[in-house]
C-alpha cells in the first residue's frame, strides 16, 4: 500500500490542522490572560449588568422604553436605531448609486458632469466631515417649527428634523446620519455601478440598438441585468462599510446601538463583556448583508450547463 505522507492532499491537510491548533492554543493563551487579569483586579466576567436597571434617558424609542427598563432593554432600543440607519441607508445609498452612476455615462454634458463633481466630492472628503457639515451648518441652522419649509407640498423641513407624510418623523440627528451616509456610500456605489456598465462588451450595446430598443429599454433589459455580474461583488462592501460608518451616530449625539454600549460601560464598568457585545452585534450584521447578498451574486451569475 502506498504510505499516507505520499498523498498529494496529506500535507495540506497537515497543515491546515497545524494551522488550526496555533490558532486555538492563541485563543486559549489570550482568554487565560484576560480572565487572570479581570481576577487580579476583582473583577468577573459575566453579563448578569444587562437585567440591572438602566437609569438614563434615550432621546430616540422606536420601540416603547422608560430609564427603569434593564440594560438589555436599552441595547434593544439602540439596536433598533441602528437597523433604522442601516436599511434605510443602504436602500437610498443605492438609488443615489444607480441614479448617478448613469449620470456619468449620460450624452447630456451638463449631467456628466454634475455627475462627476458630485462623486468627487463626496468620495473624497472624510465622512465626520460631511457629518459635522449637515448638521451644524445645515439642520440646526434650518428655521424653527414655526417656520418650517415645506416640499413637494407634504414633507416639512426644520431645525428639530423632517417629517414625512403618515405622520413619520425623522429627528435632526438621524436625518443628518441617514443624508451623510446615503450621499457618502452613493458616490461610491455610483462608481461601481458605472465601471459595472461599462464592462458589457460592445457588441451587447449594438445588439439591442439593431433591435430597435429605446435608450432606457436597453438599460434596463440588456446592459444593467448583465452588470450586476459585477457591481454585486464590490456593492457587498460598501454596504458593510455603510453599516459600520452608522456607528458614527456618536459623533452628533444619535442613540445607536454603539451610543447605548458606551453610556452602559461607563455606568457599568464591564468593559470587556460591552466590547463583546458590540462585535457581536456588528458582526452579526455583517454577516446577514454578506449572505443576502452572495444568495443575490449566485443569482445573477451564468449558469454553466
Amino acid at each position: 500500500m502506498t504510505p499516507i505522507w505520499r498523498n498529494r492532499k496529506f500535507f495540506p491537510i497537515l497543515g491546515q490542522v497545524i494551522a488550526a491548533f496555533i490558532v486555538a492554543i492563541i485563543v486559549m493563551i489570550l482568554w487565560h490572560n484576560l480572565i487572570y487579569n479581570l481576577h487580579r483586579l476583582g473583577l468577573q466576567l459575566g453579563f448578569d449588568f444587562l437585567q440591572f436597571q438602566a437609569s438614563f434617558d434615550i432621546g430616540e424609542t422606536p420601540i416603547p422604553y422608560k430609564s427603569s427598563d434593564s440594560y438589555s432593554r436599552a441595547l434593544l432600543v439602540g439596536l433598533v436605531n441602528s437597523l433604522r440607519v442601516i436599511v434605510f441607508g443602504i436602500i437610498l445609498a443605492t438609488i443615489i448609486g444607480i441614479t448617478v452612476g448613469v449620470g456619468r455615462l449620460s450624452d447630456n454634458w451638463l449631467v456628466r458632469q454634475l455627475a462627476l463633481v458630485y462623486v468627487e466630492i463626496l468620495r473624497n472628503t472624510p465622512l465626520l466631515l460631511q457629518l459635522f457639515f449637515w448638521y451644524f451648518a445645515v439642520f440646526l441652522t434650518l428655521p424653527k417649527t414655526e417656520n418650517q419649509i415645506s416640499l413637494l407640498g407634504f414633507i416639512n423641513i426644520n431645525n428639530r428634523g423632517v417629517t414625512l407624510p403618515f405622520g413619520i418623523e425623522l429627528s435632526s440627528e438621524l436625518s443628518t446620519l441617514i443624508l451623510g451616509l446615503t450621499l457618502y456610500t452613493g458616490a461610491f456605489i455610483a462608481e461601481i455601478v458605472r465601471a459595472g456598465i461599462l464592462s458589457v462588451p460592445k457588441g451587447q450595446w449594438e445588439a439591442a440598438r439593431a433591435l430597435g430598443f429605446k435608450p432606457n429599454l436597453m438599460l434596463r433589459l440588456v446592459i444593467f441585468p448583465q452588470a450586476l455580474r459585477l457591481i454585486i461583488p464590490p456593492l457587498t462592501s460598501q454596504y458593510l462599510n455603510l453599516a459600520k460608518n452608522s456607528s458614527l451616530a456618536i459623533a452628533i449625539g444619535y442613540p445607536d446601538i454603539y451610543f447605548v454600549a458606551s453610556t452602559t460601560f461607563n455606568q457599568t464598568g464591564r468593559s470587556v463583556e460591552v466590547i463583546l457585545l458590540i462585535m457581536v452585534t456588528y458582526l452579526t450584521i455583517s454577516l446577514i448583508i454578506s449572505s443576502g447578498m452572495n444568495l443575490l451574486n449566485r443569482s445573477v451569475q451564468l449558469k454553466e450547463r
